[in-house]
């Protein structure tokens, strides 16, 4: 398929232009250099924006069902309108359905919840850039500096929100709720995964606790069920049969 073709040979270029846009966003709002060496950093950014452009284009117009290709791959979309969403193609080469299907039983959890970490972190530092950007001008800021926009950015997906810092412009507050947002998956994802790893445990609790903690009484339990069984076999045969078994004898001579 040309489609498949093309992604294999674009998937690392594009890793390559989306850390190369987050390395020059980084510097442009953190350092805010002078031009021209800032408007070197937009050319750079720029650049990028270009190819994730032309990966799209291309893609859409290789689709067999380009129509259905679009609506099922939003986010390749917003890559493109969004920079700041550029640097979670970053993610791309450890899909969470990927790392579902390669992990094998318990071991998936482990995976899970490291592709959640950082997934979060890629988050809540492409966040905190772009709400620095959009606040540090604004009148009455409050987030006005690199680590109060980290500060606001880890208590915002963590559903915290001491409300000391907040973003008074719009694409601040817009960042903010695509930072929520991705603070409430993350969290559930992280809950399903504790939540599995308990219930499996209890699971693995309760069955060790009715499995036979000695090996040796299983297996004498087992031989002795057994002669009960051929002793009750012969029994039914002949009652009066005199049997060389003692414990047969012993049982016959019984009172009725």
């Amino acid at each position: 398929m040309r489609q498949e073709t093309w992604q294999k040979y674009s998937e690392w270029p594009l890793l390559g232009a989306a850390f190369i846009f987050l390395a020059a966003y980084s510097v442009l709002v953190i350092v805010e250099p002078p031009d021209p060496y800032a408007a070197v950093l937009v050319f750079v950014m720029g650049s990028t924006w270009l190819a994730f452009g032309v990966d799209y284009i291309v893609k859409l117009l290789l689709a067999p069902r380009p129509g259905r290709w679009f609506i099922r791959h939003p986010m390749d979309l917003f890559m493109v309108v969004f920079p700041v969403a550029r640097p979670l193609r970053l993610l791309r080469p450890f899909k969470l359905r990927q790392v579902m299907d390669r992990a094998p039983g318990t071991a998936i959890r482990s995976r899970v919840m490291a592709y959640v970490l950082v997934s979060a972190i890629l988050l809540v530092y492409t966040v905190a850039l772009s709400v620095l950007y959009f606040e540090r001008g604004a009148p009455n800021a409050n987030i006005t500096t690199m680590g109060d926009s980290l500060w606001w950015a880890v208590v915002t997906i963590t559903t915290i929100g001491y409300g000391d810092y907040y973003p008074v412009t719009v694409p601040g507050r817009w960042a903010a709720t695509a930072l929520m947002v991705g603070g409430f998956a993350a969290l559930g994802m992280v809950t399903a995964a504790l939540s599995s790893w308990l219930v499996e445990s209890v699971a693995a609790a309760t069955n060790k606790r009715t499995k036979p903690d000695d090996p040796i009484g299983s297996e004498e339990l087992a031989r002795l069920t057994a002669q009960l069984n051929r002793l009750h076999d012969q029994l039914a045969r002949d009652p009066g049969e005199t049997d060389s078994n003692p414990a047969e004898g012993q049982a016959r001579d019984e009172p009725r």
